[in-house]
């Protein structure tokens, strides 16, 4: 049956939930696929090729990379416009900033080489470091993913930079909510063991839902107590944190991390 046999864990992931899911059953679980985001990409939008090209417009003096897929996604979109090579070029003479080993991996598979990769894999790290470095004056691209993080990129703007953001996906509710409203009724009836989560707008707009149904007080009520709940790391793990809700993170910020550590939490 595996160590989970038994066990019911919900998940609110879109991207690598096929992944997530088959990993989690190899190990007997049960898994409840409530989406709570749906990427959208934005290769079509103007809005992000009037970004490149004013990222193209003059050299750079620095780049701050946030995601892997975010930063493939920007090199697929101006692949589509013909621009890749000279956004190549341009990212080439800049001094580029990564948040991770996957922002990092993405990087270097365009055949570029960043200067500094944040160790403890957080947007904080990674614009604190931009800013060390000193911004006055100076242009910056920064690569969003999903949502803009003003918190941050303003700061580089009042320390004088030029800021260019470029957001190659945005995050939006899926078309179907009756999954992540059932995976609310299983919490509040005690049907489900464990929520598993691996980026901080689904893990938000699960509780906005528990919100918009008057259960939010409820629901959290259950949170870390009833219910274990498990974040990839701790920017996921965010909005639970500000409710005061424990979480599990893995000491590696990696899905596969995320499954040993249910495993090895619930199997008891």
């Amino acid at each position: 049956m595996g160590e989970l046999g038994g066990v019911t864990i919900g998940i609110t992931a879109e991207r690598r939930a096929e992944e997530f899911i088959g990993a989690l059953e190899r190990h007997g679980a049960t898994v409840w696929h409530a989406p709570t985001i749906s990427i959208v990409p934005l290769s079509g939008d103007e809005r992000l090729r009037a970004a490149t090209e004013a990222v193209l417009a003059a050299d750079v003096d620095f780049a701050a990379v946030t995601t892997g897929a975010g930063f493939r996604g920007w090199f697929s979109a101006a692949e589509q416009w013909g621009l890749a090579e000279r956004l190549h070029g341009t990212l080439s003479r800049a001094k580029v900033y990564v948040r991770g080993p996957k922002a990092k991996g993405a990087v270097r598979g365009r055949g570029l080489t960043e200067q500094w990769s944040a160790p403890g894999e957080s947007n904080q790290e990674l614009f604190e470091h931009v800013l060390e470095q000193g911004v006055h004056g100076k242009r910056v691209a920064v690569q969003l993913h999903g949502q803009p993080l003003p918190e941050f990129t303003d700061s580089l703007r009042e320390a004088g930079a030029e800021v260019t953001e470029l957001q190659p996906y945005r995050w939006q509710w899926p078309a179907d909510l009756t999954p992540a409203h059932r995976l609310i009724d299983g919490v509040l009836a005690g049907e489900v063991d464990a929520l598993a989560f691996t980026s901080a707008p689904a893990t938000a707009n699960l509780l906005a839902l528990a919100r918009e149904r008057g259960v939010h007080d409820e629901f959290v009520a259950r949170l870390g107590k009833d219910v274990v709940c498990a974040c990839v790391g701790p920017v996921t793990a965010a909005p639970l944190t500000a409710l005061d809700v424990p979480t599990l993170q893995p000491e590696r910020q990696r899905l596969g991390a995320l499954v040993k550590l249910l495993v090895a939490e619930l199997a008891r």
